[in-house]
């Protein structure tokens, strides 16, 4: 596998698409994680006695979230860091 062929602007065009889709999964479910975790925190107030219970689920799922998304920075950014160097 040779590095990144990024001499005309459509290849760098290829290259950005590829390093979109490393880690897609990951910053996915950690979007979906922060937005339930939002809504959960949100809702708390109004879920009665088990108002606690469904803020601490909501603060469980924005750190959940939070992670994977940073997960998933960290793997794009290995990625790039690799391709890069098998330019030179």
């Amino acid at each position: 596998m040779s590095g990144p062929d990024l001499s005309t602007d459509e290849a760098v065009a290829r290259y950005r698409a590829e390093l979109r889709a490393v880690g897609r999964s990951q910053r996915l479910a950690g979007f979906g994680l922060v937005i339930v975790g939002a809504i959960a925190v949100f809702a708390s107030s109004r879920a009665g006695d088990m108002g606690q219970a469904v803020q601490m689920g909501g603060y469980a799922a924005l750190a959940a979230g939070w992670a994977l998304m940073i997960a998933a920075i960290f793997l794009r950014t290995r990625y790039h860091r690799r391709r890069m160097r098998e330019m030179n």
